[in-house]
């Protein structure tokens, strides 16, 4: 079959840069999440007229969605600037306070994994987020004096995989509060198709499709098929990425068709070949693949639940039809555990 080449460009070539180069700089090269977009090109319209910061908003929703580069688009678009951290990395309020204190007139203060934060530091910058100021205790006892220290007018933007975890306080102080979902294939596609440009390399729109269609709908996940698949066409092939080239290079890495890798056919040919199929606790299913239940419950599990694979009932995971059909077992006709069974069946 003729090879497609969509598109090429240049690159810089420090490896360094790379990474950045493929996040989107401003909202209209955003791919995907339409609805979330249009929302945001209003709050900055309302912003830039308004000569207003924009309010603090929290993005959520699982890994690899695009939290970050909504966060790092929006200075941009408002020529300002953005400070970016992490909610680990603060053990105590004194912490927070340089980058209240270096925050600018609309500036963004950007707080990955904002559901992290201690409590003791949560408290600490609610009357940043209201009222543009911060209180600081001078001195111990009777001698303590409170200090109220303003701040400048800036935006504060979270993002967490995990909303749920937020204090109430926290969340609520929050007025724009925006979840983002999974991408379509074609969505995932056109990013695959864009990325490649701006790594210089051609790529096929059925090669394109194909390492889409096996990106579990997250842009992180398409993004590292493609560097591999690039890397592979670098050493294996001519440097450029057709249907079979990327097909060859997922079938290496050991991704298949549903974009399961070993770990996850793994975990299914270990309830249906050792549990009969469930229900199985993570915590055995743990100790026979000898790996640790978080890893499973956190990485592996959220996946094979959305594409039904397993599901979770109150004695334990279960293998559903779908499983075995992909592992290629027999269906064995067990029907879903309808919750805990009597004391003594």
């Amino acid at each position: 079959m003729a090879r497609q080449p969509l598109v090429q460009a240049e690159v810089p070539d420090d490896d360094k840069n790379r990474d950045a180069a493929l996040r989107p700089r401003f909202l209209r090269e955003v791919i995907g999440q339409q609805s979330v977009k249009q929302r945001l090109e209003i709050l900055l319209r309302a912003s830039k007229k308004l000569k207003e910061p924009m309010s603090h908003m929290l993005f959520d929703g699982p890994p690899g969605l695009g939290k970050t580069t909504f966060a790092t688009v929006l200075p941009n678009e408002l020529g300002t600037t953005i400070q970016m951290t992490s909610g680990p990395a603060f053990t105590k309020p004194a912490d927070m306070l340089p980058f209240l204190t270096n925050a600018t007139d609309g500036s963004i203060l950007f707080i990955d994994e904002i559901h992290r934060l201690p409590r003791v530091v949560e408290e600490f910058i609610y009357p940043a987020m209201e009222d543009f100021r911060v209180d600081i205790i001078l001195g111990e006892g009777m001698n303590a004096r409170t200090i109220s220290m303003p701040l400048k007018r800036f935006t504060l933007i979270g993002a967490t995989t995990r909303s749920g975890m937020l204090s109430s306080p926290m969340r609520d102080r929050f007025k724009i509060h925006e979840h983002l979902d999974y991408y379509a294939v074609a969505e995932l596609a056109q990013i695959v198709t864009i990325n490649a440009r701006k790594l210089n390399t051609v790529v096929t729109a059925d090669a394109a499709l194909e390492i889409a269609n096996r990106s579990r709908g997250t842009p992180r996940i398409a993004n590292s098929r493609l560097w591999w698949a690039r890397s592979f066409s670098a050493s294996e092939r001519d440097g450029s990425i057709d249907l079979a080239t990327a097909q060859a290079a997922l079938k290496m890495s050991e991704v298949d068709l549903l974009g399961l890798d070993k770990q996850d056919r793994r975990y299914l040919e270990t309830i249906i070949n050792v549990f009969d199929g469930g229900p199985a606790g993570v915590e055995a299913l743990a100790a026979t693949m000898n790996l640790p239940s978080d890893t499973l419950s956190d990485e592996v599990e959220p996946y094979l639940l959305r594409e039904q694979m397993i599901v979770r009932t109150p004695r334990g995971r279960m293998a559903t039809r779908k499983a075995y059909q992909h592992i290629g077992k027999p269906w064995t006709g067990k029907e879903q555990d309808p919750g805990q069974g009597a004391l003594f069946e």
